[in-house]
């Protein structure tokens, strides 16, 4: 697979040619067929030998090549363009006996003759068209009106599971209809990651895949890993194939992600037994799905029936109920994260919810707030959203006690009366107070946290004694305290004290990956702070670097890239790094003695749970870093290995649900080459 760059053109034009077809095939064998057959980590060898190849005869470099997805500079903003025919909307039934009407309806326009369906899952994503001229990728655009949407070319390519070059014989120009969206487990890894930097959570799936196909840097795109799945194909003289059926088989033949779940009904009684099927199954995906689209499959039938000017006369959407509870709405909260964000939370009346109590939802900010109009002792709605985080969707106005009124926008920061205003992008109320204790407690929190600098014995309360005794004011502070100090606190004894102390101590000597991690920076989690701390080496470089410098980093977009900076630019935060090294932390990258040798986990991401017996968390957390791999603290779909060792609990069975490898702790310490 992967080799040296080619020495002559020639040579290097022919193994271009090699390599884009394999890295296609592979592509296609893993998105469209589901039947992978090389790893990840052989697939990422394939792309590196192409791009090494590319950059010594950038002449060779084509629009279509698998290099080619992820492009360079943001974009300013999105071009309007017109679809050349309009991605119409479909209507709606909510029950049986609407789709039976339907079907009547259906009948009644081909005069009495017996129509056949194809009923396929309602993915809740955006939709979009992508058109291909000889083959190759040109253009892709989202709904919008349904005549005109937004040019969204270089975020789409960004997307693996779309072909730049279509395979087989497809027609010289292809108008291909689908529904980008994002995985459940997408989502829970992106929110781990917001958590991780003091980010408030995404919402939901569908709405995350529309911020994201709406970013102007591709890069940031690419981090995200969103899917899609085709539907249709537009054409202006009609139909292409004969029947639906064959141009799903034809999208698939072309090299186009189709549903594994689409089924050929006979009649609407076999519709509406697909109906009930996935009323319950549809919660064992992995994805969100609104409900079914339903589909007459013939062409000839679908010319006779033809369209209103608002949607076909063939296709109706069966739209499942959400899951909605209704409760009272008590009290208004208002958290202020480490990063100094301003959260509103619904605190409500215990209501049960897709199976579990929910007495607390998100109200995202302020501006959602306010137009939600949602007020304490309001009757309000709520859902889980894509079934991970409780939401309030709305208030019931004529439920409303009288003399309500509209929760507030605070001016000031509740914790500490400092003074706040909306960042960037105008959405999230931040304190500017530096010195918030609210702040300054979930910094600590997160500094002394596991995935951090891991000082054992600083919890929650004693951070908080810690902080209201005025004892410590930022980390920095933290490897001053001494052990009389301690001792005088609450539930602090002798021992305790002096434990402490130690652990301090022992955060000292972490990695500067520990210390990025821990200091709280906006967008930067474990993993971020792993990838600069690899790169850079040294906080000094990474003090010095600029925007530009940091944002050509893999993995590492302009959002990111501007925050480091920001962060490091701040004077207050260079203060406290200057402190962090006169107290003697280590401000360099620890050297890993496997580095330099074999890297079988390159690509790997495993979490741990349970009580080890031969490496602690901290070793065996190492050790999977040093071998190439990612080590996680929660399981999702992208988890490659869960290693479990005594006691092990949910993370097990959750990882049994999601089809996660297990492995014991020999069977991790021989994959490692550990076992003696």
């Amino acid at each position: 697979m992967g080799g040296k760059a080619a020495k002559t053109f020639d040579d290097a034009g022919k193994r271009c040619a090699k390599l884009r077809s394999e890295i296609e095939r592979h592509n296609r064998l893993y998105f469209v067929d589901a039947a992978p057959e090389i790893s990840d980590q052989a697939f990422d060898h394939l792309l590196k030998e192409l791009q090494e190849i590319e950059a010594q005869f950038p002449e060779l470099i084509t629009p279509d090549s698998p290099t080619q997805r992820v492009g360079g500079a943001p974009l300013d903003g999105f071009e309007t363009v017109e679809h050349d025919v309009p991605m119409l909307s479909i209507d709606n039934t909510y029950n049986a006996d609407e789709l039976r009407a339907f079907d009547e309806r259906v009948q009644r326009g081909l005069g009495g003759d017996a129509p056949t369906y194809v009923a396929e899952l309602k993915v809740d994503g955006v939709a979009v068209s992508v058109r291909y001229e000889k083959g190759t990728l040109v253009r892709a655009a989202t709904r919008g009106d349904g005549e005109r949407g937004d040019n969204v070319t270089a975020n789409v390519k960004t997307i693996r599971a779309v072909p730049l070059r279509l395979e087989g014989r497809p027609p010289a120009a292809l108008e291909a209809r689908g529904e980008v969206y994002m995985r459940r487990q997408e989502l829970e890894r992106l929110n781990a990651l917001r958590e991780e930097s003091g980010e408030p959570p995404l919402a939901n799936p569908r709405n995350t895949t529309a911020g994201t196909l709406k970013l102007l840097d591709p890069k940031a795109v690419a981090q995200r890993r969103l899917e899609i799945v085709f539907y249709d194909v537009a054409s202006r003289d009609g139909d292409a194939f004969d029947s639906h059926w064959k141009t799903l088989e034809a999208l698939r033949s072309f090299g186009l992600p189709t549903s594994k779940y689409s089924e050929r009904c006979r009649d609407i009684d076999a519709v509406l037994r697909v109906v009930d099927k996935w009323a319950d199954k549809r919660h064992e995906l992995d994805f969100e799905i609104d409900g079914l689209v339903i589909k007459v499959d013939s062409a000839a039938h679908r010319t006779r029936l033809g369209a209103t000017s608002k949607s076909p006369r063939w296709v109706i959407a069966y739209k499942y109920p959400a899951q909605v509870a209704r409760t009272k709405l008590l009290n208004i909260a208002v958290q202020v994260g480490k990063t100094g964000t301003l959260t509103p939370v619904a605190e409500m009346e215990p209501v049960v919810l897709a199976g579990t109590t929910v007495k607390r939802a998100t109200l995202h900010n302020f501006e959602e707030l306010a137009r939600k109009d949602v007020r304490v002792g309001d009757s309000v709605e709520i859902q889980k959203a894509g079934e991970i985080i409780p939401q309030v969707l709305r208030s019931i106005p004529e439920l409303r006690p009288k003399g309500s009124k509209p929760y507030p926008v605070p001016s000031k920061c509740p914790e500490c009366g400092g003074e706040v205003h909306k960042d960037p992008e105008g959405v999230y109320l931040r304190c500017l107070n530096l010195s918030c204790p609210a702040q300054v407690k979930e910094k600590l929190r997160y500094f002394a946290s596991r995935d951090a600098m891991d000082i054992e014995g600083l919890g929650p309360a004693l951070i908080d004694q810690l902080v209201e005794a005025r004892l410590v004011r930022g980390p920095a502070d933290l490897y001053s305290l001494t052990q009389g100090q301690l001792e005088n606190l609450e539930r602090m004894g002798k021992k305790s004290a002096q434990n402490l102390i130690e652990a301090i101590e022992a955060s000292k000597r972490r990695p500067l990956s520990r210390l990025l991690t821990g200091l709280g920076i906006r967008h930067v989690g474990e993993h971020t702070g792993e990838v600069l701390a690899s790169h850079y080496g040294s906080i000094d470089k990474l003090m010095d670097a600029p925007v530009a410098g940091l944002s050509d980093i893999h993995e590492i977009g302009s959002v990111v890239a501007a925050s480091v900076h920001d962060f490091f630019h701040t004077e207050e935060n260079r203060d406290l790094i200057a402190r962090l090294k006169e107290c003697g932390l280590a401000m360099r990258e620890t050297a890993r003695a496997a580095t330099a040798g074999p890297r079988p986990f390159d690509g790997k991401t495993f979490v741990v749970t349970g009580t080890l017996q031969k490496y602690t968390r901290d070793g065996i957390h190492d050790r999977i870093k040093a071998l190439g791999g990612r080590a996680a603290s929660n399981i999702s779909g992208n988890t490659d290995y869960l290693v479990a060792g005594e006691k092990a609990g949910s993370k097990l069975n959750k990882a049994r649900q999601l089809g996660v490898k297990v492995l014991s702790e020999d069977e991790f310490e021989q994959l490692a080459g550990d076992a003696q």
